[in-house]
């Protein structure tokens, strides 16, 4: 715990990458848990809104599970081997930072995404609903 105060950028680079995992507005997974919902709320029929139902509760539970790590590894007191951690080398940030970087596009800009998968998944319905 307490990485926060030894290694910020480390800290900034995790708590965003979950931050991304936990759906919030302008990162990449709220696109994909916003259709989560859409289809659930616009579907109406019963083995999907059961479906759907899990679905959303894998998604709290996962959320559930992001702030738990964040609140004890990155804001929680320190540990006795938090002396050991150092901060993030700049060749791990510039394998993260891009990936980082692209959630944060995906999110604010996901039509270029969704224009490439949108047909694809137009095959799963048609089939799904023969």
């Amino acid at each position: 715990g307490g990485t926060a105060a030894v290694a910020p950028i480390f800290s900034g680079l995790v708590a965003l990458g979950a931050f991304a995992s936990l759906g919030l507005p302008g990162l990449s997974g709220f696109i994909a848990e916003f259709q989560i919902f859409t289809g659930v709320i616009g579907s109406g029929g019963t083995a999907i809104v059961v479906v759907g139902a899990l679905a959303i509760l894998g998604i709290l539970i996962t959320a559930a599970l992001f702030l738990r790590l964040l609140h004890r590894t990155v804001l929680g007191g320190p540990g006795e081997l938090t002396a050991q951690v150092v901060d993030a080398r700049r060749s791990e940030i510039a394998a993260v930072a891009p990936l980082l970087a692209l959630s944060v596009l995906i999110g604010v800009a996901p039509r270029f995404l969704l224009d490439v998968i949108e047909p694809f998944s137009a095959v799963v319905v048609s089939l799904v609903a023969r």
